[in-house]
């Protein structure tokens, strides 16, 4: 127990988006939040959580415990990813693509929050069709859960990295 929560002390936590959220009732409407949050160490762990509540620092706790929960490990390779990918997730599609040292993060909105969180430096990235910004955030969680580094490959085929790459 304690390694875990030393390994929480170095997580940092974006809320990516809040949204009011009404529910109509006999004597008029409810409002309530859904927070989007994302939660990352900048070493190659992340993850994304949804939380609902009545206010908004309350939705914001329990997006951060979702996102806890769903922890990925994304394969770097130098500050960048190690190949092309297409995330998808309902009606939205990310693609990432490996970029050269001093690019910086081409992102947009959402996708931003999840990458800078990652530990990825450089990248170039385009998102299709959904907007929405959940929508966004998982498919680019999707995307980064897809990649593989060559030493991961190599092992699957049973083979050295020298004949992977000759």
């Amino acid at each position: 127990m304690p390694r875990f929560e030393k390994q929480e002390s170095d997580l940092q936590e974006n809320v990516v988006f809040i949204n009011r959220v009404a529910k109509v009732v006999k004597g008029g409407r409810r409002f309530s939040f859904a927070a989007v949050v994302v939660v990352g160490d900048g070493k190659g762990k992340i993850g994304a959580g949804l939380g609902k509540a009545a206010e908004v620092p309350e939705a914001i706790r329990k997006g951060v415990e979702d996102a806890k929960k769903n922890m990925i490990t994304v394969a770097l390779k130098n500050g960048t990813i190690p190949h092309p990918m297409l995330g998808i997730y309902g009606a939205g599609k990310v693609i990432m693509k490996p970029a050269a040292e001093g690019t910086g993060i081409k992102a947009g909105g959402p996708v931003r929050a999840v990458l800078a969180l990652a530990g990825i430096r450089n990248i170039l990235t385009k998102s299709l069709g959904s907007s929405n910004p959940i929508n966004m955030v998982r498919a680019t969680m999707d995307g980064l859960s897809k990649l593989e580094n060559a030493e991961t490959v190599a092992a699957l085929r049973g083979k050295s990295l020298d004949e992977i790459y000759n």
